[in-house]
């Protein structure tokens, strides 16, 4: 039988498995469109707020020794009311919009604010490590995140993701807290808190000070928080964490994940990167007579 690289999230159906991560190619729809027809299956936008934030000033990047980047850029957008606009003409691309904010209410209203348009899910970012009172903030608060997922859950019948990431309090706890509140999918993880210092100046390099470190050094980190939510819970996982390369890919569908995101090589490598992933998935696929990426999701916890 021929390989596919279609896979599912729950309810959410991808010709193929490579997604674009939230918060690295901005907002336009023609970007989107681009990236769709050059292999990714679908398409996470920047986090997008109830009302528009400006982000922090520069520098809010730094490039980091080993093939990472730390980003404070503090969610810069442009407002749901406006993006929503932005977005309605889409017809044929999966898109999934990525949430931010501090209280339920904030993500019951932008929810509304997208129902003229086709979304394929909701992301909600509960795991910014680098602005304050939203994202980790939100994902530390067991019962902030449990009114937060009840209230979208029941303001859309669209699928809702929760991206989580490693906070004060154990992720898991967090993982468990959105599933019990009936979250769709889980995504994981989200860059992770971390700094540099510039040695001539003696001053911390990024403007916020903190950042989000994120591609190849957090990999790792990234494998083992799958495999350790999909051992102990029972929901589709997106791999997201230092991924770029098939063979990454694949080891993400190994520890539990039914897709993955890539966020940081896309900025090392452009678009080409989604066909160059799929390809390889494609072609270990056929080396292994696998026919569909379900058959390895979870293999690496079968003894």
């Amino acid at each position: 039988m021929e390989a596919s690289l279609a896979t599912s999230v729950g309810q959410i159906h991808l010709e193929r498995p490579v997604m674009l991560a939230s918060g690295i190619l901005g907002i336009s729809l023609d970007v989107f469109n681009r990236l769709y027809r050059s292999g990714a299956g679908a398409i996470v936008t920047k986090s997008i707020s109830k009302e528009p934030w400006e982000g922090y000033p520069n520098p809010t990047i730094f490039s980091v020794n080993g093939g990472g980047w730390l980003n404070a850029i503090g969610l810069s957008n442009p407002g749901a009311p406006t993006f929503a606009k932005m977005i309605e003409p889409n017809r044929d691309i999966p898109i999934i919009v990525s949430l931010v904010g501090s209280i339920p209410e904030d993500f019951e209203l932008m929810v509304k604010e997208f129902v003229n348009c086709k979304v394929a899910g909701f992301e909600l970012n509960l795991s910014c490590p680098h602005v304050a009172k939203v994202g980790l903030e939100v994902g530390d608060d067991p019962e902030l995140v449990k009114k937060i997922v009840r209230i979208v859950k029941k303001s859309t019948n669209i699928p809702v993701i929760a991206k989580v990431g490693l906070g004060t309090t154990h992720y898991l706890d967090t993982v468990g807290t959105a599933i019990d509140s009936g979250i769709d999918a889980i995504t994981a993880i989200n860059t992770v808190r971390a700094m540099a210092i510039d040695v001539e100046t003696q001053q911390p390099i990024l403007s916020n000070k903190f950042g989000g470190l994120s591609g190849t050094p957090i990999k790792t980190i990234a494998l083992r928080c799958v495999y350790e939510i999909s051992s102990k819970y029972n929901i589709p996982i997106i791999g997201c964490g230092g991924i770029s390369t098939w063979k990454d890919a694949i080891e993400f569908f190994l520890a539990g994940a039914s897709a993955i995101q890539v966020g940081s090589a896309v900025g090392d490598r452009w678009i080409d990167v989604f066909k160059e992933i799929n390809n390889g998935i494609l072609q270990y696929m056929e080396k292994k007579s696998i026919s569909r990426i379900e058959e390895i999701v979870g293999l690496a916890k079968k003894s």
